[in-house]
């Protein structure tokens, strides 16, 4: 099976064992030596049905702060596609400051916030918020921070999470992660990034490809192929400390790592037995199991988010359909009748989404099925889709695509109305993979 997708990344057919590319042992595990990415650019596009009007104040002092505070809580909330800005650019609030909550209604705010940013003598910054319903004119609570200058970025995106779950109740993604690839001339890096793309560190820096990030469930480990060995191997790798360890070196090709929603099991594609075939194996390392025998290429393994099933592309009916089988093992169920070709399957987390590409008419477009209903949406109107990765809280998907000749990371909602596109200022953008919820510190 060979992915007709003419990428300048490795495609799923750069991992099959017919692969005959040479590479050098020369990668660089180097998280925290290497210079953090040029930061990207957030542009939102579309309009949804039920957008929130939402005032969000300049913060008192944020004028003097290295991060504009209100701006990023705007670009979080606007880019979910559940709010709508409305211009609060001259409003002088803070968080103890009570708002007249007539002026906000005739300016067709639902809600608003306001707060201040100031440093302290040693360095650090005090930040403090509060949200306030216009319509029923009620304070609905705050938070305050007290947070080095490196922190500011992300105390903006929890404020974005604090006001995204206040009034949607839901749990808002802003303060996760995303990883991703790219490949600037001949070097290929592994990064790791806000949900917003900012903020970018580099995991690993290789000549050689780097293909198939995917998170573990804790948001700690990152599993990637790399190539320094001549040939895919699978890594999981330490975020915090850089530290990585060898998990599947076998005869053949080694790829597709998926981690098990428990973190203790990683899905991993395998030709060390003839044909690529899925396997199982201990996210400590050890020796494979076997799923099935099939007589047809299986990978891109992916779990349920319920652990109990594994989704995955075979081109055992002759062309790449994607399938489903048990984490025990047996017979496969095909889930993906719509198109011909249809590969890169996503499970959201809460199990009712199944997000993948699909060719049609030579391009290659993001589609999400319902998996209750079977009804399959086409949500781009772009040809060169790939690698669809779902947020925690099953709102949004990341992927990677091609616009007007350059590559790029994209956000969508579910429905493809509202997009954001997080351009790159150089090289090309592959792989993304969405992190889940972060723990509280």
């Amino acid at each position: 099976m060979t992915i007709d997708r003419t990428p300048s990344f490795p495609s799923l057919s750069t991992v099959l064992p017919h692969l005959s590319r040479r590479h050098a042992v020369t990668a660089l595990a180097a998280s925290s030596a290497l210079p953090a990415l040029a930061q990207f650019r957030v542009e939102i596009k579309g309009v949804g049905l039920t957008q929130l009007p939402i005032a969000i104040a300049p913060f008192r002092g944020e004028a003097q702060s290295p991060q504009k505070i209100s701006a990023i809580v705007q670009a979080d909330l606007e880019r979910s596609g559940q709010f709508v800005g409305v211009d609060a650019s001259d409003a002088q609030l803070d968080e103890s400051s009570r708002p007249d909550v007539a002026l906000w209604r005739q300016k067709k705010a639902d809600s608003l916030a306001s707060g201040s940013v100031s440093r302290l003598a040693d360095g650090r910054y005090d930040v403090r918020f509060r949200l306030w319903d216009v319509v029923k004119g009620q304070d609905l609570g705050g938070q305050s921070f007290v947070v080095t200058q490196a922190d500011l970025r992300l105390v903006a995106h929890r404020i974005a999470d604090f006001i995204y779950e206040k009034l949607t109740g839901e749990r808002g993604v802003f303060s996760t992660r995303i990883a991703y690839v790219t490949k600037a001339g001949s070097r290929y890096s592994l990064w790791v990034a806000d949900a917003d793309g900012e903020n970018a560190q580099s995991a690993l820096s290789s000549p050689e490809p780097i293909i198939s990030p995917a998170w573990s469930p804790t948001g700690g480990q990152l599993a990637y192929v790399s190539f320094e060995s001549r040939k895919p191997v699978v890594y999981v790798h330490d975020v915090s400390t850089g530290r990585r360890r060898l998990i599947a070196n076998f005869r053949g090709s080694n790829s597709a790592p998926a981690w098990s929603p428990d973190g203790r099991t990683l899905a991993v594609t395998l030709s060390r037995d003839g044909g690529s075939q899925l396997y199982t194996i201990d996210a400590n390392g050890g020796e494979p199991r076997r799923l099935m025998q099939s007589g047809g290429i299986d990978t891109e393994p992916v779990f349920s988010s319920d652990g109990r099933s594994i989704y995955f592309v075979s081109d055992r009916g002759g062309a790449p359909q994607i399938y489903k089988v048990g984490t025990s093992g047996g017979g496969a169920e095909r889930v993906t009748f719509t198109g011909s070709y249809n590969i890169s399957p996503s499970i959201s987390p809460d199990g009712q989404w199944l997000a993948y590409i699909s060719r049609v008419g030579g391009a290659f477009k993001l589609h999400v099925m319902d998996l209750k209903s079977g009804t399959v949406t086409a949500v781009t109107d772009t040809t060169r889709d790939e690698n669809p990765s779902f947020a925690p809280n099953s709102r949004l998907i990341v992927y990677a695509t091609q616009q007007q000749g350059r590559e790029a990371l994209m956000t969508t909602t579910l429905d493809g109305k509202i997009k954001a596109r997080l351009a790159g200022q150089s090289g090309d953008i592959r792989e993304p993979d969405w992190g889940p919820f972060q723990k509280q510190q």
